[in-house]
Parts: structure tokens; sequence; C-alpha cells
């Protein structure tokens, strides 16, 4: 069974965040304040679905999943697109692919050294996260 990645994270470092976002489509004045912002990330699982949330004082994101089955995800707090999301676990990775108009496009959990790590990539950008658990 792969190491819970369940808890209160904040994140502490946040590479190629704006490069990403470019990628995404995301608006100049939209890259400059989510630049700016602390994002702090909030993993739960209730049975057998995940619900994960990100959060900051500007915009708010919460999706919920199963691992294994594949759902609809509208990226509402985002960069407001539909596509299709598959989360598995790869060894302790949870990694999700999602298909839709950007292409490339996805995100994998992981915990490493006691803080989550998230690498986000769409079509030629990755942006690389890392979190530690607020107590």
């Amino acid at each position: 069974m792969p190491v819970s990645l369940c808890g209160t994270w904040e994140v502490v470092s946040n590479v190629n965040f704006e490069g990403y976002m470019i990628a995404l489509g995301i608006s100049l004045y939209t890259r400059k304040i989510a630049l700016k912002l602390k994002h702090r990330k909030v993993i739960e699982q209730l049975g057998d679905q995940y619900v994960v949330k990100t959060l900051s004082t500007f915009r708010n994101y919460t999706f919920s999943f199963r691992v294994n089955e594949e759902f609809e995800e509208f990226t509402k707090g985002l960069d407001v697109r539909h596509c299709k999301s598959m989360v598995t676990w790869e060894g302790n990775k949870l990694v999700c692919i999602q298909e839709g108009e950007k292409k490339n496009r996805g995100w994998s959990h992981w915990i490493e050294d006691d803080k989550l790590h998230l690498e986000l990539h769409c079509e030629d950008q990755v942006c690389k996260q890392v979190f530690k658990r607020v107590i």
C-alpha cells in the first residue's frame, strides 16, 4: 500500500509555475497574482475517494476522484477547461493524466523526506512544487 498523502500542506518552493501557467493559457494578470500567493494543499481520503483542495486567498480549486477510475474534470478556478482525467498509483506516486485540448497535461504527487512533492506538466512545461506539512 502506498504511503498516505493525506494532510494539510503549505508550499515551500515553486519552480517554473509561471511557465506552467503560460502553457495552460492563463492570462498575464492572473499569473502575476498567482505567483505572489502562498498555496495550501489539503488531501483527504474518504473510503476509496480522494478529495484534493488547493487553497489560496485568491482562488480555491477542489476535485475528487477514485484511483483507476476515469472522471470528467472541470478545472474551474484554474484554466477553466474540461478534460478527462485518470489517476493511478505508480509505486509511491499518485499520477494523473489529463486528456483535453492541452497536450501532455497531468501531475504527480509523492512524499519524500517528509515533504509532499507535486510535479505539474502541460505541453513542454514542468512545474515542481514542494510542500511541508502544517501541524
